[in-house]
Formats: C-alpha cells, structure tokens, sequence
C-alpha cells in the first residue's frame, strides 16, 4: 500500500487558521512603529558602526563578517542568496576582508572551483565584539519594565535613553498635525452643515412668504 506525504497547508490557509489579534493587526498599520523601528535600527547599527569604522568597514563588511562567522565554510553563491547583493559589491567587500586578514578562502573538496569562506582568528574576534555590543543594546531593551507592554515600548527601549525625549517629542508633532486636520475637517463639515440649514431656512422662509401673497 502506498503511503502519500502529508498535505502542507499553505501560508494563507494557515494565516486564515490563525488570524492576528485585532490589536497585532492595528500595530501593522502605525505610523508610530514604523518610526519607532527607524530610530530603533539607527541605535542598533549605530553601536556596530563605531567599531568598524576604526577599521575603516561598514555595515556591508559587518553582514559579510557575521554570516561567515556563523556559517564556516560558507559558500559565495550561498552568500550572495543571504545578502541578496549583487556578486560585484560582495567582491568588493571580500577583496577588503580578505586583504586584510579577517577572512579567509579555501576551495571545496568535491569541487575545486568552489570558494569557501572562513573567519580568520583575527575576523572571529571582530564579529564577536560587533555581536557584544548589539546584543547588550537588545538585552537592555527586553529588562525594561516597559518594554513588555506593546511593539513600541519594546523599540522606544531600543533607542538610547537620552534620544527617547527628542524622540517623543517629534512623534507627538505628528499627532498632534494629525488632530488639527482633524479639528479643521471638523469644523469644516459643522460650517458645511450651518450653511446648508440657513438655505433650508431661506427656501422655507421664500415659500411662506410667497404663499402669504
């Protein structure tokens, strides 16, 4: 008797089967965490990116460093599909790497043409000062008392502690542009309102007028 493989459900089917809440589906919509992510990520590249600059990297040379790091042996091609860079920046990454002594390159065994990538002694040190420090910042960012409470409490724990004000206050210059439009589309709509019952007043004054003649 032949046996078949399991059905896979597919991504929508168990997307249907299990629907984000209704408070997930509001935060996939806000304005205020697609900020808050921007300032977030600028705090969590920005620990790594003064490191690398005294090497004179960049952030190209950190996700080049990271990768071969955690994957010894890592193959171009399968770097290329992880980066989803063109094969001309990796080469120029690489070359700087290479030259440098942080990464190395041996060919494959089964196929001589291959180039697998390691980290030198000198490239694993680097990548684990890079990792230290971002995963202090996001350590930091989990032990807030508020940082449990929504998505944007998490990311606003992100951001360094003396940005948060300067942070906030621009957000709320947004919110608070959000509530003039609205006020002003208000009023707007009461005035429309006003100006249509004086004309219905007018017609109806008009009529008994005319009907007292």
């Amino acid at each position: 008797m032949t046996r078949t493989a399991p059905r896979q459900d597919t991504f929508a089917e168990t997307f249907a089967a299990n629907p984000v809440p209704d408070a997930a589906t509001a935060a996939l919509g806000s304005d205020d965490l697609i900020e808050l992510l921007f300032f977030a990520y600028r705090d969590f590249v920005g620990d790594p990116d003064r490191i690398l600059a005294a090497y004179g990297f960049g952030r190209a040379h950190h996700r080049v460093l990271h990768f071969v790091d955690r994957y010894p042996g890592l193959t171009i091609a399968e770097l290329l599909d992880i980066l989803r860079i063109t094969k001309q920046s990796l080469n120029r990454v690489l070359k700087d790497l290479i030259g440098q002594g942080y990464v190395a390159q041996k060919p494959g065994s089964s196929d001589r043409r291959q180039r697998l990538l390691y980290c030198t002694a000198s490239g694993a040190e680097l990548a684990s000062d890079l990792t230290r420090v971002q995963a202090r910042r996001l350590a930091r960012a989990l032990a807030a008392p508020d940082s449990r409470g929504s998505p944007e409490d998490f990311l606003m724990a992100m951001i360094e502690p003396e940005d948060r004000p300067a942070v906030q206050r621009l957000m709320a210059r947004r919110g608070a542009r959000a509530r003039s439009a609205e006020g002003d589309a208000g009023s707007a709509q009461e005035g429309a309102a006003q100006q249509g019952l004086r004309a219905v007043r007018d017609v109806i004054g008009n009529g008994s007028s005319g009907g007292g003649a």
